[in-house]
């Protein structure tokens, strides 16, 4: 089963040679194409969740659906090897369910819209963007539910479908699938946005076309992709070692009480492949916390993670995928049986970073190992009726503390996704019923290091109507851990204020939180893990950390440095260093994930003020 593409031009490309000079030309046109596409969108989409966080992805591909620029690998593969039917020039596809499309989308807030490009009846590329909507239907707002056990229960299933057959759009369709969502002004603005965007990509395509010829841009397009193949060849052999690395890192809970749940990876290469082997990650879950993980998707991540390290000015593409062959288990965690829910996926899916660093670090800890980092994008959710009675719906996305890295501290208060910005508070006050009273770091939340971690948020949300709230979060219960001697990062809270001044310590993840007017959320993510013995950071640059309020005076002591007066007192420092150097011995072990499983367990409820998760049982689900 795969899309047919119907051409009126039957002349086939052939592949040329093209000057050096032309490629760069055309792969600079390719690259501003795909900025010009978020532009677009950012300047036409409607929810802040697009327009002012960019939750999407553009991308531009080759005809044969191979990503040439873009940022979340290609979807097209995926849509091609399930979609049975003719496409022809005008035609606009638009899908949101996992399962009908190889997971080249992992949840349904996610809507791809996919455009083939033409030119003169000829097929010579394609044109791709999916972005994140604020609702798409289902039990709660925000269509994220984490007591969800099956994904009918998360919103609208769109299949492949023509939103636009021949140019026209599918007005009767498209109203259908609003009428689903509680948001339809916001989704139908996305939507249109999406759609704008790909329409851009594919007159830049065009031109570059016209202005070249057609066997130009398409070979030019072709040798970009070789370039990134050789260039990942060379960095496999480079990196990844013949013998097995394995990791195993955790989602805290599923939001049901159980937990951790593991995943586990295998590493090797065989000749110039690399074999990533998911066997002994945990079945399924019974909540939304799946993640199913597309195979290209994750070799998007690898190449992302390796090429960015060696030369971050080649242009990331999909060239190297058959360099790459990814092993996942079903009725896994990230293989869950249809029709598991899904919607949660993206506490498993930052974590995937988390794991290839480490497997990639684990030969060379010096070189490329990176600490346990702000692996996720949680979100909170608020919605109700205004005091005008008009119904108001939040969907934010928290930041936090990047990992300490062999090159220098992380950054403090970033998204786990390098292209989020955040949501200015003054937007979220002039069109929501809430005010932003704190909007800060959290002082020593870095693990401490050679190399610090960057620090998380604290955000403190005041409601100003009655409403209810939903909170999606990790890494609660285990550290986000620090490397070479490099202490974890302090772990994620959320503290309820009441208006009558009662305290309560919420779970990361519910849904169905009623508040009041005047209620007060501290909502707190993580910092990232350190990196290096903290012993050898230069006591000058703890000290510039206090004076910026990233280290307190006693989180200083941390680092082996006595902070008297505003200055370093370089005498008790150096017998602060001696003796906790003394008691600290050789640092033999890699990773510090601030104990085991079962030590981290007895102490929850005293650290956390929550009870900490029983262990998962799984229930055979039909494959």
């Amino acid at each position: 089963m795969t899309a047919n593409i119907i051409e009126t031009n039957k002349t086939p490309l052939e592949r040329v040679d093209v000057e050096g000079v032309t490629v760069d030309i055309i792969e600079n046109a390719l690259r501003n194409a795909r900025e010009e596409m978020d532009a677009v969108l950012f300047r036409t989409a409607m929810s802040p969740g697009i327009r002012e966080q960019g939750d999407c992805f553009p991308m531009i591909a080759n005809r044969d659906g191979k990503m040439v620029v873009g940022q979340f690998g290609s979807f097209i593969p995926g849509f091609n090897s399930a979609y049975e039917g003719d496409i022809e020039e005008g035609d606009i596809i638009l899908t949101n369910d996992p399962y009908m499309c190889n997971a080249a989308v992992s949840h349904l807030n996610d809507w791809i819209v996919l455009l083939p490009v033409f030119k003169d009846g000829r097929h010579i590329a394609w044109a791709a963007m999916f972005g994140h909507m604020s609702d798409n239907g289902g039990m709660v707002p925000g269509s994220m539910p984490i007591e969800a056990t099956t994904i009918f229960q998360e919103g609208i299933r769109i299949p492949p479908v023509k939103l636009y057959k021949k140019g026209v759009l599918q007005d009767e369709m498209l109203e259908m699938i609003l009428h689903n969502v509680r948001t339809p002004q916001w989704n139908r603005f996305d939507l249109n946005a999406l759609v704008a965007a790909c329409k851009t990509a594919a007159r830049r395509c065009v031109e570059l076309a016209e202005r070249f010829g057609d066997d130009v841009f398409s070979s030019t397009m072709d040798i970009m992709l070789d370039r990134n193949r050789m260039a990942m060849s060379e960095i496999i052999k480079m990196i990844v070692p013949e013998e097995p690395r394995e990791f195993t890192d955790y989602l805290c809970d599923d939001g049901k009480g159980m937990g951790p749940y593991g995943i586990t990876c295998k590493m090797w290469r065989e000749g110039e492949r690399v074999i990533f082997d998911f066997e002994g990650t945990d079945p399924q879950a019974q909540s939304s916390v799946n993640f199913y993980l597309n195979e290209d998707m994750f070799k998007m991540f690898f190449g992302s993670f390796t090429i960015n390290i060696v030369d971050p000015q080649i242009i990331f593409n999909d060239g190297f995928y058959d360099l790459v062959d990814v092993r996942i288990p079903q009725g896994t965690l990230l293989k869950p049986n249809y029709p598991a829910a899904l919607s949660g996926r993206t506490h498993a899916l930052g974590r995937i970073f988390d794991i290839l660093g480490a497997l990639l670090g684990m030969g060379a800890p010096k070189e490329l190992l990176n600490a346990a980092g702000f692996s996720d994008s949680p979100h909170l959710f608020y919605s109700g009726y205004d005091d005008k009675g008009e119904w108001f719906q939040l969907f934010q996305i928290g930041f936090g503390g990047i990992p300490g890295r062999p090159v220098g501290d992380g950054p403090d208060g970033h998204s786990l996704w390098p292209g989020f910005t955040n949501v200015p508070n003054e937007f979220i006050e002039s069109y929501f019923p809430m005010r932003i009273e704190k909007y800060e770091t959290i002082t020593d939340s870095g693990g401490a290091g050679l190399h610090r971690g960057g620090n998380g948020l604290s955000v403190a949300y005041r409601f100003l109507c009655d409403g209810e709230i939903g909170i999606h979060d990790d890494r609660w219960l285990v550290y986000p851990w620090g490397v070479n001697g490099g202490e974890p990062g302090l772990r994620s809270t959320k503290l309820l204020v009441r208006a009558d001044g009662s305290e309560e310590w919420l779970p990361s993840k519910r849904e169905g939180i009623k508040v009041k007017s005047g209620d007060l959320l501290y909502f707190n993510t993580w910092g990232g893990g350190g990196w290096g013995n903290p012993l050898e950071r230069d006591a000058q640059l703890v000290l510039t950390d206090v004076n910026r309020g990233l280290v307190s005076e006693e989180g200083a002591r941390r680092y082996g440095v006595v902070i008297t007066e505003g200055a370093v007192d370089e005498a008790a420092t150096e017998a602060l260093r001696a003796s906790m150097a003394e008691q600290q011995g050789d640092i033999e072990e890699v990773f510090n994930r601030g104990g085991t499983i079962e030590e981290i367990k007895a102490r929850c409820l005293e650290e956390t003020h929550l009870e900490p998760p029983v262990a998962p049982t799984f229930q055979r689900q039909a494959s």
